[in-house]
């Protein structure tokens, strides 16, 4: 039976070749119970949170990984984002019904670029910027692994309703030495893997798509780790961004509006604010004792 939000690494002996399998279902679930958008669109935002928390996985980082397209056409924003704590979370927006899905990505979005942030919470975060090229999200992210991280790189990505899965197969630096080196072992596997079926890819356990596609190989697999749905929103970071805006421009709003709503469109929270709480959010900045500095 097919494992529910988990990924798994994996080795195939002899062969300087790695690789990482991913389930995606409630977590999954949790991103577009309230999303509006139409299914290539939601297919898209299930590829990228595969794909993110894959390459979250392959980067070890301490912190979080986001991806962003922002654009003008039919689907307009597309953000996934895994933590190194395999958290995820993600939202599409499409503005119009989209007539022609087997259009390049580029095309879809209006946009030709996809940015890549990664965050650790130390210092600036860095931000990597890839090319939208083709019309799957897969041959972005192994443009991404090309450029960024110099690993050749391979993802297969399915998605339907009920879950989202990848594969990808990385090439290890370096090359196996010796009288016994397997010089075409790349080729040969990714060649294997490329005959994985979206059906089998969503269906099938770990164990059965390795033997599947790898059966004449050796695998060594590593335990499976969880992967959840998890938003970073709160009160208090959404005080915060309510003092950045400034007091003119928030008593603003409240004239206008009565109150102030913030609504996370990752969990969708809604996040109120009225005139009092306002008050004491600009009383309690005020208060805040003045930085001391030595001489």
């Amino acid at each position: 039976m097919k494992k529910n939000d988990q990924t798994i690494r994996f080795l195939i002996d002899n062969t300087p070749v790695r690789g990482q399998l991913i389930s995606l279902d409630a977590s999954w679930q949790k991103c577009i119970q309230q999303s509006k958008a139409g299914e290539f669109a939601k297919t898209l935002l299930g590829n990228a949170l595969s794909a993110i928390t894959l390459l979250a996985s392959t980067l070890k980082i301490d912190g979080n990984i986001t991806l962003q397209i922002r654009g003008q056409g039919a689907i307009h924003l597309l953000v996934a984002q895994a933590t190194n704590k395999r958290a995820i979370r993600g939202v599409v927006r499409q503005s119009r019904e989209l007539k022609n899905t087997n259009i390049p990505l580029k095309e879809i979005f209006e946009s030709d670029q996809m940015v890549v942030t990664i965050d650790t919470g130390k210092g600036k975060p860095h931000q990597g910027i890839v090319p939208l090229i083709g019309s799957s999200l897969s041959e972005a992210f192994e443009a991404y692994f090309e450029n960024s991280e110099q690993l050749p790189t391979r993802l297969w990505l399915a998605c339907n309703e009920n879950r989202a899965s990848g594969l990808l197969l990385q090439k290890l630096p370096g090359d196996m030495t010796g009288e016994h080196e397997d010089k075409d072992s790349w080729n040969r596997l990714t060649h294997l893997a490329s005959t994985i079926t979206d059906k089998e890819l969503l269906e099938l356990d770990d164990n059965e798509i390795l033997h599947r596609l790898f059966h004449e190989e050796s695998i060594r697999l590593f335990e499976a780790e969880p992967v959840r749905f998890e938003c970073n929103c709160s009160r208090e970071k959404t005080s915060d961004m309510i003092k950045s805006m400034g007091q003119k421009e928030a008593e603003e709003i409240l004239l206008e509006q009565g109150k102030i709503n913030i609504h996370c469109e990752f969990c969708d929270t809604n996040y109120e604010f009225d005139s009092v709480d306002v008050k004491q959010l600009f009383e309690s900045e005020l208060s805040l004792p003045p930085t001391q500095t030595r001489h």
